[in-house]
């Protein structure tokens, strides 16, 4: 549990005034501009962003910073180090879809300690601290206890590539519809985070993603009681690129599938 306990406040107050700023915009005109074929940035994530290190700046000027818009420390430093997404959803946000997020940790050492993340549309505010739980609007969380993956609601997300890899993906898509009740694909990996946490569903993979994407997301679900881990089953870490988060009942059979499914793969390549 962090010691200072500005810790917690300032990642609430972070995310929440990025989710006023986010719904200012929303729906209204700004500009869009392309990092990728696919990934878009607007000027909203770059303003909010700049607000946020702006605060941290005043607070704590000995902290550093990993932010998706202006960077930072590419590996995990020494200390506190703040891990920000302004805008966790871009792509809805700037097509008016509801479904985005504020995503904050504060990691400590390379162990997130603090995390906070906010989406303004449904005033939902989730947070954790490391040995202390996890929480919605204050009230706590806990995963969900479906056991069988036939009874389970799972989500996952597409990279930024995806194009160039439809059969590897949609394949992994495919082979846990084959298993399981439903899978989605909201948009915004930290709030599938939050609602593995929130028993809204029971379990989240995916690969390619950031440590803005997951290090808040992935404290929340461990401190509401479920399992994180890498999508090969290796211990998670926020700037590792990939992960399995879930209510942990579902947890090995959901690293099963995820083999069997590059196994397969693997031995078409080499026949």
């Amino acid at each position: 549990m962090p010691s200072h306990p500005l810790y917690l406040t300032t990642a609430i107050e972070a995310v929440v005034l990025a989710g006023d700023l986010q719904m200012e915009r929303f729906g209204g005109a700004f500009q869009i501009d392309k990092k990728g074929a696919i990934d878009l940035v607007t000027e909203v994530d770059v303003a909010v962003e700049r607000r946020f290190r702006a605060l941290i700046a005043e607070r704590f000027p000995d902290h550093q910073i990993l932010a998706e818009e202006l960077g930072g420390a590419a590996a995990a430093p020494a200390g506190p180090c703040w891990i920000f997404d302004p805008i966790d959803g871009t792509s809805n946000f700037a097509h008016g879809l509801p479904i985005f997020c504020a995503s904050l940790a504060l990691e400590i050492d390379g162990v997130a300690e603090v995390a906070a993340v906010y989406d303004p549309t449904r005033k939902e505010l989730f947070t954790a601290e490391r040995g202390s739980g996890a929480f919605l609007n204050g009230r706590p969380l806990h995963v969900s206890s479906a056991d069988r993956l036939i009874d389970a609601m799972l989500l996952t997300g597409f990279p930024y590539d995806v194009h160039s890899r439809v059969d590897e993906i949609v394949g992994q898509f495919a082979a846990f519809i084959a298993t399981a009740r439903a899978v989605r694909r909201l948009g915004s990996a930290a709030l599938d985070l939050c609602y593995v946490a929130a028993g809204r569903v029971d379990g989240f993979w995916e690969t390619d993603l950031k440590a803005w994407d997951i290090a808040g997301g992935a404290l929340i679900v461990a401190e509401a009681g479920g399992r994180v881990t890498g999508t090969g089953g290796e211990p998670f870490t926020s700037r590792g690129g990939h992960l399995l988060a879930t209510n942990g009942y579902l947890h090995d059979a959901m690293l099963t599938v995820i083999r069997d499914h590059r196994a397969n793969r693997a031995r078409k390549v080499t026949e």
